[in-house]
């Protein structure tokens, strides 16, 4: 088996780069992938051919977040009134603190709570609304608390409420938050509507409850649904390819929304790299793909290479954990294309033969970079492609190289005869009396 180097003769505009990727603690809802190169591409929030995966506590699939969707934009409601106008009779949504939180949420058996960011500017959109949301709960005497809390203000209060982004809009039910958040329009009919629904499904719980009690011996009801918090542990598995151009750039994983402003205090970039690789993928494959003719040769081939020369997916399986908020991981990556030619013609096509294919090596380095306070994290992945080309190939014997060695055992064994019947000679040899 012989190796050597070579001036990379591809001249393929774009290659595939495959990867899938566990966020440990950032929700589908925010997950964006973005790529960037020397050429000028700069493509935000890619779903073509991406998929994405809520996880639960265990890291196992849970819901089906999406596949090539774009995040939909929420409806703002645009209000003549300004915020003093709306206060003039009185402050309807209650301005909280940690001293009066708690106790809030203990004496509303029903509350829903807007906390956000003055700085966040679909926060400011959504402080006349809220205002006004509160006054119609208030006129309709629905028994509803509405409260907003000032993340900037009150940072630690949102920290131990898990504030990830802004505004956060949740509803809370006997003391406790009732997940997933609020996600629909920001309107007045809106957040009166979702109010009203939680208030009716409180009210068929507690009216199949108290039937349930009355009459035990007969055969339950069919139960409701309470309204109570689903399991929403913020993990998200994507997956999926890119096409990417042959120049230096990078993909990056970023915490990002149309609708919300990320609170950059609460954004955790811990991640597990699945698998990441380049060209047409060989490992970590589906049972459908694993019997096509192209994956039969790859293997016929594979079977052939050294291991040191197997370094198609070094990253997989890793995990890259930060400990502390403001920092993430940057990987920086070069990929050199390798040729494997396992036949006997020395100038196979890859395409063509089948004993030559060409797959993708990866020399990979990592380390974690810190951010300022204000920025949001994202875990990098910078890749640049080597123009030299690694060629592993099976060297066979020349015919003359079999000459030579013919002639080398024929000359072998006519010395090797000749000193034994020289030996033999002066052993045997009659002595002269």
């Amino acid at each position: 088996m012989g190796t050597s180097i070579a001036l990379d003769e591809n001249d393929q505009p774009q290659i595939r780069l495959n990867f899938n990727m566990t966020l440990m603690d950032l929700h589908c809802d925010y997950v964006s992938v973005d790529v960037w190169d020397t050429l000028g591409t700069n493509r935000q929030n890619v779903t073509k051919n991406i998929e994405k995966w809520q996880l639960d506590e265990s890291g196992q699939r849970r819901i089906f977040s999406g596949r090539n969707r774009e995040q939909r934009e929420v409806v703002h409601e645009e209000h003549e009134e300004t915020m003093e106008e709306l206060h003039e009779d009185g402050e309807q949504a209650v301005e909280l603190t940690p001293d009066t939180f708690q106790n809030f949420i203990e004496s509303h058996e029903m509350a829903f709570i807007d906390m956000y960011a003055p700085w966040c500017i679909w926060c400011q959109r959504l402080h006349p609304t809220w205002e006004k949301f509160a006054e119609d709960v208030h006129k309709l005497g629905m028994p509803v608390g509405i409260g907003k809390v000032n993340c900037v203000t009150h940072a630690q209060l949102c920290k131990d409420q898990r504030v990830m982004a802004f505004p956060t809009l949740r509803w809370y039910k006997d003391k406790n938050a009732i997940l997933p958040d609020y996600k629909q329009d920001r309107t007045v009919a809106a957040l009166t509507a979702f109010a009203k629904r939680k208030l009716e499904m409180d009210l068929k719980y507690k009216d199949w409850e108290s039937k349930n009690a009355q009459n035990p011996g007969e055969k339950a009801r069919s139960k409701p649904f309470a309204g109570d918090s689903r399991p929403e542990h913020p993990g998200c598995q994507v997956s999926g390819h890119l096409m990417v151009n042959r120049v230096p750039g990078n993909f990056h994983i970023e915490a990002k929304s149309k609708n919300h402003n990320l609170n950059a205090a609460m954004t955790n970039l811990t991640h597990r790299v699945n698998h990441l690789s380049f060209g047409e993928p060989i490992t970590a494959l589906q049972k459908h793909m694993e019997n096509t003719p192209f994956m039969r040769k790859v293997k016929r081939v594979l079977k052939q290479v050294p291991d040191e020369h197997k370094q198609f997916n070094p990253m997989d399986m890793k995990v890259f954990p930060t400990s502390k908020f403001h920092q993430a991981y940057h990987h920086y990556i070069k990929v050199v294309s390798t040729h494997l030619n396992m036949g006997s013609s020395a100038s196979a096509d890859p395409l063509n033969d089948v004993n030559s294919i060409t797959v993708y090596q990866m020399l990979e380095q990592s380390q974690i970079v810190f951010y300022d306070e204000v920025n949001v994290p994202e875990a990098r992945f910078s890749y640049d492609m080597s123009p030299m080309s690694v060629v592993v190939q099976k060297e066979g014997r020349k015919w003359y190289d079999y000459l030579t060695s013919l002639c080398a055992i024929i000359g072998g064994t006519f010395t090797t005869l000749g000193l034994i019947d020289a030996t033999l000679y002066k052993v045997f040899k009659p002595k002269k009396l």
